[in-house]
């Protein structure tokens, strides 16, 4: 109601949450003739096939799948987070001139690098672990090398799967792993300081479905990233692109440990990994440069030189 009684907007921009909001900016886009922008950040019903919420074939699923494309079809633009995401919607029959892409960002005056803490080599997990991120390679690389107090695995957040691991930990006595609740914003900093290397991890079957945030904060914070998840997938391209971390694939448990067991006996390759992701992130993945973008996509604002210089160079 208010979106039709308010004053007419220049333009309506939906995101993804709750499921299915796209139809009333595509109501408001007919009724008011403004321009709708969709903002992709899970696509449904996706998502919810790939965590088996949902079964592919099942009536509701494929009348959320309708709905949604309908309002994508019907979009002025639509913004997918990375060329994964962008594969998938071009596969849901999507027209590939609609779609732009725009990755994430992270407050690089808010997320600072921190010195390297001395001690065990610490690989450091921050935020939410669900149902989309692969978590049995880490399982399996700490059981290898639980006592071994050269490692120190740490996870702070929460989630669906968190309490499962740490039950994990417990069960099989992997005593170098802890477990912390989510830290507050304003000691995000000092908290991704606290590891050498920033894990994220993803389930193949979510490629493209879901691009984890996860890795714009591990590189304002001087942190490489070590990833768990699909080579085609966002965070393994940036990693590739721009030499700030380490790729395994899942179940990949022999080159996890091999992985470890080398950067923790050669520090340097940790800090100058961690020294190109902040360099990455000053140039790619900063707020300031991620929300001018996004400006620049909705027609609000005219790119940056460096923005255009970086499209211009950009694979």
């Amino acid at each position: 109601m208010r979106a039709v009684r308010t004053p007419k907007p220049d333009i309506v921009l939906t995101l993804t949450t709750p499921p299915l909001v796209s139809l009333l900016g595509t109501l408001v886009k007919q009724l008011r003739g403004v321009r709708h922008f969709v903002w992709e950040m899970d696509l449904y019903p996706d998502i919810a096939v790939d965590l088996r919420v949902l079964r592919p074939r099942s009536l509701t699923t494929k009348l959320i799948g309708w709905l949604a494309d309908f309002s994508r079809k019907r979009a002025d633009g639509i913004i997918a987070l990375g060329e994964d995401m962008k594969a998938r919607l071009v596969a849901r029959g999507i027209s590939e001139e609609k779609i732009v892409v725009a990755e994430n960002w992270a407050d690089g005056d808010e997320i600072t690098p921190h010195p390297f803490q001395d001690g065990p080599l610490v690989v450091h997990y921050s935020g939410t672990l669900g149902l989309a991120h692969e978590q049995h390679t880490v399982r399996e690389g700490m059981r290898r090398l639980r006592g071994n107090r050269s490692f120190r695995f740490l996870f702070v957040g929460g989630g669906a799967c968190h309490p499962v691991l740490e039950q994990f930990c417990r069960t099989n006595d992997v005593d170098t792993a802890e477990f912390r609740p989510y830290t507050k914003r304003c000691g995000l900093s000092t908290n991704l300081a606290e590891g050498h290397v920033g894990l994220v991890t993803q389930i193949p079957q979510t490629l493209g479905s879901i691009v984890p945030s996860k890795i714009y904060g591990i590189m304002a914070a001087g942190r490489p990233i070590l990833f768990i998840g699909p080579r085609e997938s966002t965070p393994a391209r940036i990693i590739q692109q721009h030499g700030c971390g380490w790729h395994i694939d899942p179940g990949d448990s022999d080159s996890l440990v091999r992985l470890l067991q080398q950067l923790e006996r050669n520090r340097d390759l940790v800090q100058k990994a961690g020294a190109r992701a902040r360099d990455a992130f000053e140039k790619h993945y900063e707020k300031s440069l991620g929300a001018g973008r996004l400006l620049s996509i909705l027609g609000l604002s005219e790119p940056a030189p460096a923005q255009m210089a970086n499209a211009a160079t950009a694979p």
